[in-house]
C-alpha cells in the first residue's frame, strides 16, 4: 500500500470505530477508538487461530508493519500533539507550578527510570543497561493521553497545570534520556570515550537546552511575523509550518524536536496570542489546533490497537508484561512522591496531589514507539510486549478512572 492509501485508511477507520464508540460505548473518543480497535485485533487473531490456512494474522502483521509507528508518531505527529497541548497551557499557571513541574520532569524522570530499570533487570534477568532503556521509555507520562483525560476529570486549576506541565516537559526529557541509554545499551559500548560520563551530559544538555532555546526563538520569529500579519488564514498556516519545520530543524540540528515543540507552543500561545493576534485569529488558530489535536489523538489511538499484532503474546511475555504493570505504577510514584517531598518544606499540597498524579501519570503511544524503534536485539520481543501491555491498562484502566478517582479526591482547595 502506498503512503496515501495507508492515511486514508486510516482516517477511515478512526471515524467508524469512532462512531461505534459514540454509538455503543460512549466512552471518552480516544479511549473508545483503541478499545474498538483493539477488540477488532483480537477477533480477527482469534479467526486466525481457528482458521490458520487463511493466513490473515500475517496479511495484518505485513500492514501493521508498514505503518512504520515509531516513525510516524516521532517523525512528525509527536511535533503536532506538543505544540497544541502547549498551546493550550496557561504560562502564568505554569510558572506558579514550576518548581513542581521542573523536578517531576527532571528529578522525577530519573528515579522512574532506575526503579522501573532495577526493576525489569531483577524480573527478567536482561542486561541491566537494556533494563534501564526499558525503564527509560516506560517512564514519561503521554501528554497525548494525559490531557485527553484533564478534559474529562474537571480538575482544580493548579493541579490539571502540574499535571500537564508536567507530562508536556518529561516527554522531552525523557527522550533525551532514552537516547543516551540507548547509545550505552546498544552502540559504542566499549567506547569509553563515547559513553562515559561526561559525553553523556553534554548531549543531553546539548538536546534539552538546544531544543528549548531553538523553540524560544523560532516562536518569537514567527511572533514577529504574526504581529505585522492580520489575517488569519496565514497565521495559522504560520503555526502549522513552526510546529512541522521547527520539529524537523530540531532533529535535523540534532536538538530535541519534543522540547522545541513545547517551548514554541508556550511562546505562541502565551506571547502569540496576547499581542500577535487580533480576536478572530485567536478564535480561529484555537478551534484549528484543537481539531488537529483530536483527529491525531483519534488517528494514534487506532494504530496503538493494531499494534498489537506486532507483539508476542506468549504465556511468559504476557506475564511478564502484567508485572510490569505494577513496576510502572511503583515507578510512577517514586517519581511523584519524592518531588512532592523535596517540596514540601517550601510549599503546601492537598492530600490528594500525590495519588491523582501517580494514578493520573498515563503512559501512551511515545512508549510504544520507542520500544518500537529500538535496533533488533534478542531482548526488544519482551521490552515491545511488556511495554505494550503497561500502555494499553494505562490508556484503558487508568484513563477511565482518573476522573472518578479525581471527582472523589479532588476536594482541597486551590493552593500555590
Amino acid at each position: 500500500m502506498t503512503v496515501l492509501q495507508i492515511a486514508s485508511l486510516l482516517i477511515v477507520l478512526a471515524g467508524i470505530f469512532g462512531a461505534i464508540n459514540y454509538l455503543f460505548l460512549r466512552l471518552p473518543s480516544a479511549i473508545g477508538i483503541l478499545v474498538v480497535a483493539l477488540v477488532a485485533s483480537i477477533f480477527v487473531m482469534a479467526i486466525d487461530a481457528i482458521w490458520p490456512d487463511i493466513g490473515i494474522r500475517g496479511a495484518i502483521r505485513t500492514e501493521v508493519a508498514a505503518l512504520e509507528f515509531s516513525e510516524t508518531l516521532l517523525g512528525w505527529m509527536l511535533g503536532l500533539l506538543l505544540f497544541a497541548g502547549a498551546l493550550h497551557v496557561k504560562v502564568e499557571e505554569l510558572r506558579a507550578q514550576a518548581w513542581t513541574v521542573v523536578l517531576m520532569a527532571t528529578i522525577g524522570v530519573g528515579l522512574s527510570t532506575a526503579v522501573a530499570g532495577f526493576g525489569f533487570y531483577w524480573l527478567t534477568g536482561v542486561p541491566l543497561l537494556v533494563a534501564l532503556v526499558w525503564g527509560a521509555l516506560i517512564s514519561p507520562t503521554d501528554p497525548v493521553a494525559v490531557l485527553g483525560v484533564l478534559r474529562e476529570a474537571n480538575l482544580r486549576k493548579s493541579l490539571e497545570t502540574q499535571i500537564a506541565g508536567e507530562s508536556l516537559f518529561n516527554d522531552g526529557v525523557g527522550y533525551v534520556v532514552f537516547l543516551l541509554l540507548v547509545g550505552l545499551a546498544f552502540t559504542g559500548g566499549e567506547n569509553s570515550a563515547e559513553t562515559g560520563l561526561a559525553p553523556a551530559l553534554k548531549l543531553f544538555a546539548q538536546e534539552a537546552f538546544g531544543g528549548a532555546l531553538l523553540g524560544a526563538v523560532l516562536g518569537w520569529l514567527t511572533f514577529q511575523l504574526m504581529k505585522r500579519i492580520d489575517d488569519y488564514p496565514l497565521e495559522v498556516l504560520l503555526s502549522l509550518g513552526l510546529a512541522f519545520g521547527g520539529y524537523e530543524l530540531a532533529v535535523s540540528l540534532h536538538v530535541s524536536g519534543p522540547i522545541m515543540a513545547v517551548v514554541a507552543g508556550l511562546f505562541i500561545g502565551h506571547v502569540g496570542m496576547k499581542h500577535g493576534m487580533s480576536a478572530e485569529t485567536r478564535e480561529y488558530l484555537d478551534k484549528f489546533w484543537e481539531l488537529v489535536d483530536e483527529i491525531l489523538n483519534a488517528i494514534l489511538f487506532l494504530m496503538i490497537g493494531f499494534e498489537v499484532f506486532a507483539v508476542n503474546l506468549g504465556y511468559d511475555a504476557v506475564v511478564t508484561g502484567i508485572i510490569c504493570i505494577g513496576l510502572s505504577l511503583l515507578a510512577r510514584t517514586a517519581a511523584v512522591v519524592v518531588p512532592l517531598g523535596v517540596l514540601r518544606p517550601f510549599r503546601k499540597y492537598g492530600t490528594d496531589v500525590a495519588p491523582i498524579m501517580v494514578w493520573g501519570g498515563i503512559k501512551g503511544g511515545i512508549s510504544v514507539a520507542l520500544a518500537l524503534s529500538l535496533p533488533d536485539n534478542e531482548w526488544k520481543p519482551l521490552i515491545l510486549t511488556t511495554t505494550y501491555i503497561v500502555v494499553v491498562f494505562s490508556i484503558i484502566v487508568q484513563g477511565l478512572t482518573i476522573a472518578p478517582l479525581a471527582r472523589r479526591l479532588n476536594r482541597e482547595p486551590d493552593l500555590l
